[in-house]
């Protein structure tokens, strides 16, 4: 058994954040950009996903969420393994399409 994907896996963000006041979307766009400069990946526009290498690095990227939470708004972070991961299912358009998730990136950082 691969052990590695169930230890392996991906962090989840997604939020729910006011944007109708001007300060609102520039506390949107600033989180948006952390998570970006963060190593995550935009899945959908408040979806973002991080490969996460052990338990370890997923305590770190939760510190660094809470520290840089926008002052208004639902946030919501989840951990999936490798193994979860790869079964979710990818659907879009009309006729309905379908496609792979996205993979662990070819080198990842252990800092």
């Amino acid at each position: 058994m691969d052990t590695t994907r169930f230890k392996v896996g991906w962090m989840i963000v997604a939020f729910d954040l006011p944007v109708v006041e001007k300060e609102q979307r520039k506390a949107a766009t600033d989180f948006r950009q952390f998570l970006i400069d963060d190593g995550y990946l935009m899945i959908q526009y408040s979806v973002y996903g991080r490969p996460m290498v052990s338990h370890a690095r997923l305590e770190t990227h939760v510190r660094r969420l809470k520290s840089n939470l926008p002052p208004e708004g639902s946030v919501r972070a989840i951990f999936v393994t490798q193994s979860q991961w790869d079964h979710s299912f990818v659907l879009y358009g009309k006729p309905l399409q379908s496609g792979s998730p996205e993979g662990q990136p070819d080198q990842m950082q252990f800092w």
